[in-house]
């Protein structure tokens, strides 16, 4: 039998956690030199922002804001990922530590919605947690492909062609 999470506590963590997300993709995407890898992290900061949207519509709380607001505010200074990334760029590796550094949040994130969704009485609450965690694994299929592509190893739209050889 699922345990009740304090249900408004956990939107909000999930609130948080997605907002720094998107901070570091559109961080990620204002460094990337490469055009086709700025392009990604300008999808997944958009395709982030309509998880903390899904969650502010759940979340009873006030002391976010209004979602324009909160959604619009400078990142939060000691977000681990953007002091990740900002090591990353001191040390000169920006696009391939973002990716990684991506690869890792996400995977991290999708674990803990999973378990959220578990613990989740609510069944709607619960839909949303499943939804952004299933979300979250397509984000980082979207990372992988495209780490390997920049990486030159095989892309999955070659496989047919590598396959056949």
């Amino acid at each position: 039998m699922p345990q009740e999470l304090k249900m408004q506590e956990a939107l909000k963590q999930a609130i948080h956690a997605k907002k720094n997300l998107m901070d570091f993709y559109l961080k990620a995407a204002e460094i990337n030199k490469n055009p086709a890898g700025k392009k990604i992290f300008e999808r997944l900061a958009g395709e982030v922002k309509e998880n903390v949207a899904r969650f502010f519509n759940h979340y009873k709380g006030t002391d976010l804001g209004s979602f324009d607001a909160f959604i619009t505010a400078p990142p939060h200074p000691d977000s681990a990922m953007l002091v990740s990334l900002q090591k990353a760029l001191n040390d000169n590796m920006h696009d391939r530590k973002a990716r990684e550094i991506a690869l890792k949040e996400e995977g991290d994130m999708e674990r803990n919605f999973t378990m959220l969704a578990e613990k989740m009485v609510d069944p709607m609450v619960r839909a949303v947690f499943v939804e952004v965690a299933k979300e979250t694994r397509n984000h980082c299929a979207i990372i992988e492909s495209e780490y390997a592509r920049t990486m030159g190893m095989v892309h999955e739209t070659d496989m047919d062609t590598y396959v056949r050889e």
